[in-house]
């Protein structure tokens, strides 16, 4: 928590609320967006909701008519996709919202607390992970309580932070893969993370397309070799040789 940061005063919707960007990133999520988009959370008059694709080739563009405010197109690339959302955000607070990840009704108000306080500035949710596999809830466990003790979240964990701050950090680090891992890094140095206890919902299809105990391995694996400093560029490409194989 060694770097500062001044924040702007933030600004209400007509319902009185602080205002929320809701950025989604997406690439061929036909099958979800449309249940992701119509949860009351984002109905909110202070809420704009910004989806940013990234070449869908599935219509996923085509299905957000009337269920969002914006719609991008961009390069693909989570971290590049996040940033462009982020460029055209006028909410005080921007939530960056996987497209298989779907909101608790309390959600809104849950983000605003970090409004209430200038110590914080970023926050997070516990998630669950639904899916076939038995250890989906031990994974979504040891996800929530490992992001709790190292200040480190995950995208499935609907990550939220005062725009503010982020423009002043340079947005999401732009990076092929673990930019939610790196982003954690910068924002712990302002602030510890909101770790709230509020649930997110996350599709488990990863782990049932290609079995949970290999993907938690490969997933571990790219976090090892993160960690001994290989570069994203490479990480990418071995993670799309591990899930390919």
């Amino acid at each position: 928590m060694d770097d500062a940061v001044q924040h702007d005063t933030l600004t209400v919707g007509s319902s009185g609320a602080v205002r929320v960007s809701v950025v989604m990133p997406v690439r061929n999520e036909a099958e979800t967006i449309r249940q992701v988009l119509q949860v009351p959370a984002l109905r909110d008059d202070a809420v704009e909701v910004i989806v940013v694709d990234g070449g869908s080739t599935d219509g996923t563009a085509d299905l957000v008519g009337g269920l969002a405010h914006r719609v991008l197109a961009a390069l693909p690339g989570r971290a590049r996709q996040m940033n462009a959302g982020l460029g055209v955000a006028t909410g005080d607070i921007v939530l960056f919202l996987h497209a298989d990840t779907v909101l608790p009704p309390t959600a809104l108000n849950d983000i605003r607390q970090i409004a209430q306080s200038d110590a914080v500035v970023w926050g997070r949710f516990d998630v669950d992970i639904a899916g076939r596999s038995l250890l989906l809830p031990v994974v979504a466990a040891f996800m929530n309580a490992r992001s709790r003790l190292t200040g480190v979240a995950t995208g499935d964990q609907a990550m939220f932070v005062r725009r503010d701050v982020l423009e002043r950090i340079g947005g999401v680090p732009d990076i092929a893969i673990m930019e939610d891992v790196a982003l954690s890094k910068v924002l712990r140095r302002i602030s510890a993370p909101l770790c709230l206890r509020t649930r997110v919902r996350t599709s488990g299809r990863r782990w049932d397309a290609n079995g949970a105990v290999r993907t938690i391995a490969t997933m571990w694996l790219m976090r090892l070799f993160y960690v001994a400093g290989m570069s994203p560029d490479r990480l990418a490409r071995i993670y799309g040789r591990l899930r390919a194989g």
